[in-house]
């Protein structure tokens, strides 16, 4: 062996060092076998590892050859990067609105709860799921790894604003996104039962699970025979879902109820974030509001409505937005939208009778915890199909009146790992667990703590950039 430089023993104490931690820290020591190759690209030498780019003896690699290694490398470190540290995640809706705002940017940090480490892991970075322009799958479904997290700095913590892969969007109707898959298939289903119900004719349902199973499969049908309409239907793997973003509102174990739009966890009420918004009625006398006095309240075009007869409009208000307009000599009415239960359970997940909420009046539901068992009957099975299939990977079969799980009877089922209910803070314009459900832990990404950019849609460039949130942390109030 040559002698070897004092620089190049640091450079690989420092290289060895830093991967012997990693491999410590994702608890894999099959990777220890890395280490000689990390030895000889440092001390020996022995194997050409650059041989791609070598030329002979005093020339210069070709410059497309350095562009090449230098893209190589920096793939390879975002997507390291985006695995273990941070990625960037775009606020695309005002579900947030007033503590995020569209156009809002952030840091996503995957070291809060722990990386994930990637269930496809050969995909291209930066990518969720899709290739803009051609539209083409941007990972590999093989190989596939099964959940594991790395140990973080905490785990998530109620009122966090978590980013998280979005649950139904295991399977996507690719030219129907929203609403997703499941309501999608749900609702054509009870359009054709109410159009025909002749294909009612000679079937007896024993529960309301049964008659649900029936009208899916009718939407499915719909779906998949129309590919003009709703184009293909694709399956996604957990890490290749959709990224939200939303406020965990209850924790694995918690007691969770909405009350007139106010929260309760564990009988308790729950404190509310600063910014929490309510759509609220305004009446006035008669004047019309201009563009001015909605930039001046920090309401965005997207989220005015107009409804009923004369001036009456429809605001996302927070408290304070609230008490601003309420004074305001023009206004006559300001009252906060409110809807109740209704009998058909068909406002809000689990879309069942016996579960008759609404957004604002909902639960009580007790939100599933790791090792915890609950009781199955045919009337609650809607609430934990899921869980038990898509999420916990089971079968789930109902014949006269017996549950069957993997083909077993059952009246129970222990849940595998511990779930999570996410709300926006525009509490009236969010598609939120209210109307797709719990939230798996394998399906947490990070939580956002630094806004690095924020553009206003509804502004021209320059004013499109707003400057004062530039670097602004992203905090639970």
């Amino acid at each position: 062996m040559e002698n070897v430089s004092l620089a190049r023993k640091i450079r690989f104490a420092i290289a060895a060092l830093v991967y012997l931690l990693t491999v410590i820290w994702i608890g894999n020591y099959w990777l220890l076998i890395g280490l000689p190759i990390i030895f000889d690209i440092y001390i020996t030498k022995k194997v050409p590892w650059d041989f791609w780019k070598r030329t002979k003896e005093g020339e210069k690699p070709a410059a497309w050859i350095e562009w090449i290694d230098a893209l190589v490398f920096a793939l390879v470190a975002v997507y390291i990067i985006n695995i273990f540290l941070f990625q960037n995640y775009k606020i695309p809706t005002s579900s947030l609105e007033k503590t995020m705002l569209v156009g809002d940017h952030l840091f996503v940090s995957k070291v809060s709860y722990g990386p994930r480490m990637p269930m496809t892991p050969i995909a291209f970075p930066l990518v969720q799921n899709t290739f803009p322009i051609v539209n083409s799958k941007s990972y590999t479904e093989w190989p596939k790894w099964d959940y594991k997290r790395l140990k973080g700095f905490g785990n998530v913590k109620r009122n966090d604003i978590v980013v998280f892969n979005f649950p139904t969007g295991d399977t996507v109707a690719f030219y129907r996104t929203n609403p997703d898959y499941y309501i999608t298939i749900r609702e054509l289903g009870l359009n054709q039962v109410g159009q025909n119900p002749a294909l009612l004719q000679g079937r007896n349902f024993g529960s309301e699970y049964e008659f649900r199973m029936f009208v899916n499969d009718l939407g499915r049908k719909i779906v998949h025979n129309n590919p003009q309409e709703f184009g293909d239907v694709l399956y996604r793997p957990v890490d290749r879902r959709d990224n939200y973003v939303k406020r965990c509102v209850g924790l694995p174990g918690d007691l969770f109820e909405i009350r007139s739009n106010q929260i309760y966890i564990n009988g308790e009420p729950a404190e509310n974030p600063e910014n929490i918004q309510h759509n609220y009625h305004v009446i006035t006398d008669g004047t019309l509001l201009n563009q001015r006095f909605f930039e001046r309240l920090g309401v965005s075009d997207d989220d005015k409505r107009e409804g009923g007869i004369g001036p009456h409009y429809l605001l996302p208000l927070t408290p304070a937005m609230a008490e601003s307009v309420k004074s305001n000599n023009v206004v006559q009415t300001l009252e906060m939208d409110e809807h109740r239960p209704d009998a058909s359970g068909m406002q809000v997940f689990p879309y069942s009778r016996s579960f008759p909420w609404s957004r604002d009046n909902y639960g009580p539901l007790h939100i599933p915890q790791k090792g915890t068992t609950v009781t199955l009957t045919p009337e609650n099975l809607l609430l934990y199909e899921r869980i038990i299939t898509a999420y916990e990977g089971n079968t789930l079969d109902l014949k006269n009146d017996v549950i069957y799980i993997n083909n077993e009877p059952t009246t129970s089922y222990t849940f595998q790992m511990d779930y999570y209910f996410m709300l926006g803070d525009n509490r009236h314009k969010s598609a939120d667990s209210r109307y797709w459900g719990f939230v798996p832990e394998d399906h947490i990404v990070g939580r956002p703590i630094l806004v690095w950019l924020s553009l206003n849609k509804d502004k021209k460039f320059p004013a499109t950039i707003r400057w004062n949130r530039f670097f602004k942390l992203v905090t639970k109030d």
